[in-house]
């Protein structure tokens, strides 16, 4: 069974750039496009998506805007944001309003195809330039609530190589970097193929969904450095 997918964006060129790449992709059916929040609340109503792409800057009715009003209306909603925002108050606030994804438009097709696959499994996503962000920003917060305490925040990094690899470690930490697949192959000098190799067997033995959990979890028991 395909996923349906829903495209929300009002620059039709990006929209139809945007639909392109997912028709490559056998297991996706774009059923619908529109061009702000409003169309976006009636095409689920109308075609009750998997998926929905949608921009977070729209007249009318912004995608942020729409998203709340699509997880009031239908809780089981899985929206993913477009957005050229890396800001980390952008992002939590499109996470809080209940979006389960997060992509800047700079985007590759394999971001946008991985994306939409996650989320439609009940993960979530978010660009791997905005985690890394959120990592920074995790870090600086630490530091200060130590640093407001009399403490010092300097956690020893601890690989955790009772669970993974050594290179396994070694993506894991560019994950926390924020790289992407490709980025990834290209430090390591490895195929994008075998990265995805290694982040999939690093979800699993991780027990996490995705990305995003994996690098929180590596955050919270200091087994990376955020640089």
């Amino acid at each position: 069974m395909k996923t349906s997918i829903v495209i929300i964006d009002d620059h039709q060129l990006f929209r139809e750039g945007v639909k392109r790449i997912l028709d490559f992709e056998p297991s996706f059916e774009v059923v619908a496009e529109g061009d702000d929040g409003a169309d976006a609340v009636e095409l689920v109503e109308k075609y009750n998506p998997d998926v929905i792409i949608m921009d977070i800057n729209m007249p009318n009715m912004n995608g942020v805007e729409a998203t709340k009003e699509l997880v009031d209306k239908y809780p089981d909603s899985k929206v993913i944001i477009l957005s050229i925002h890396d800001d980390e108050n952008y992002v939590t606030h499109a996470l809080k309003t209940g979006a389960t994804g997060y992509l800047l438009k700079e985007m590759d097709a394999d971001a946008l195809i991985e994306a939409v696959k996650v989320v439609a499994d009940g993960g979530s996503y978010l660009h791997p330039k905005v985690t890394h962000n959120l990592v920074k920003e995790y870090r600086r917060l630490a530091c200060e609530n130590a640093s407001e305490g009399g403490g010092q925040f300097a956690p020893e990094i601890r690989r955790p190589l009772h669970l993974l690899t050594r290179r396994e470690c070694e993506v894991l930490q560019l994950l926390a970097d924020g790289q992407s697949n490709r980025g990834i192959g290209e430090t390591l000098f490895i195929s994008e193929k075998t990265v995805k190799n290694h982040v999939s067997n690093i979800l699993q033995k991780m027990n996490v969904n995705d990305r995003t959990q994996a690098v929180v979890m590596a955050i919270k028991n200091g087994w990376v450095e955020v640089r």
